[in-house]
C-alpha cells in the first residue's frame, strides 16, 4: 500500500520540528525566540503553493535553510555584530554546515515564490465534510464506536492495511490540522483507501511511538504518543459499522493540554 504523498510519520514529523528549533536555538541561543522562528520557517513553507512545495526535493533542508535565513534576519535586526558568535554561528550554517543540501532551492519563501500565497482555501474541506454528512447513516453507538475506533488501532499496530481499508466507508474523508506547526497534509483526503494509507503512514509502528484509544471530544478516538507525549489525537466519526470521517490534530499549540502533568 503506497503512502498518499507528503505524508509522514509521526516520529518524522516530530524530530523534523526538534531539528529546525534546536538549529534556531543554537544560532540565536534563546529557547522561547528558536520556537518563534521555527513557526515563521513552517509559514514560509505553507506560503509556497503547492507546485512548488512538490518541486523542493528536500523539504527538511529547505526548512533547515529557511530557519538560518530567518535568524539571520534577527540577529541583523538585533545589531549583533558580524564578529559574535551567534553571527559566526548562523554563517557556519548558511555556507558551511548546510550548503546546498536543499538542491538548489530557493533559501526562503519570497525568492521561491514571488506570487506568494495565502493559506489554502478552506472551501475544499467544507464540501467534502457536506457531501459526507449528507450520505452517511445515523452515528453509531458509543459501543460500537469504541469497539470501530479499537478495531483501527489493531490495524495500524499490525501494520494491516486491508484491514483498516475494510474499517473505513469508501467515500471516508481525513483532515490533518498540523495549523502550519508541522508538515502535514493541508488538504482534506478523500475516499476510504487513501485515508487508509495516510492513516497507516502517519500511525506506523516504531518503537518510540504508542497508540492507544481514549476519551476524545466525549467519544472514543486514538492517541499516539511520542517518546511519551502526546502527538496526535484522532477523532474518528462512525456511522453504521464503518468510519466516515477522520479528524487528527497534530498541532503542537493545540496539544499542549494533552501534555501537562496531571495534578
Amino acid at each position: 500500500m503506497e503512502p498518499v504523498a507528503d505524508t509522514m510519520q509521526i516520529g518524522e514529523l516530530l524530530d523534523e520540528r526538534r531539528h529546525l528549533r534546536d538549529v534556531a536555538h543554537w544560532m540565536l541561543g534563546d529557547g522561547a525566540t528558536a520556537e518563534h522562528v521555527t513557526d515563521e520557517a513552517y509559514g514560509e513553507w505553507y506560503r509556497l503553493s503547492e507546485q512548488q512545495r512538490g518541486r523542493i526535493g528536500a523539504p527538511r533542508a529547505w526548512l533547515t535553510r529557511a530557519v538560518g535565513s530567518i535568524a539571520m534576519a534577527r540577529l541583523g535586526l538585533s545589531g549583533a555584530s558580524d564578529t559574535s558568535t551567534p553571527a559566526e554561528r548562523a554563517a557556519l550554517v548558511i555556507d558551511d554546515v548546510f550548503g546546498d543540501a536543499a538542491g538548489g532551492s530557493a533559501t526562503t519563501a519570497e525568492q521561491a515564490a514571488p506570487g506568494r500565497r495565502g493559506p489554502v482555501d478552506p472551501e475544499p474541506s467544507g464540501r467534502a465534510r457536506h457531501s459526507l454528512r449528507a450520505r452517511t447513516a445515523r452515528p453509531a453507538s458509543s459501543g460500537v464506536q469504541a469497539d470501530v475506533v479499537d478495531a483501527v488501532r489493531q490495524a495500524c499496530v499490525d501494520g494491516d492495511a486491508d484491514r483498516l481499508a475494510d474499517l473505513l466507508h469508501p467515500d471516508a474523508v481525513a483532515f490533518y490540522d498540523g495549523g502550519g506547526k508541522v508538515r502535514a497534509l493541508t488538504r482534506p483526503v478523500v475516499g476510504g483507501p487513501r485515508v487508509a494509507r495516510s492513516l497507516m503512514t502517519l500511525l506506523a509502528r516504531h518503537p518510540r511511538t504508542t497508540l492507544h484509544t481514549g476519551a476524545v471530544n466525549g467519544r472514543t478516538g486514538l492517541v499516539a504518543r511520542y517518546d511519551g507525549r502526546v502527538a496526535a489525537v484522532v477523532c474518528l466519526d462512525v456511522a453504521g459499522s464503518r468510519v466516515v470521517q477522520v479528524w487528527a490534530v497534530l498541532n503542537p499549540d493545540k496539544l499542549r493540554s494533552w501534555n501537562r502533568p496531571r495534578p
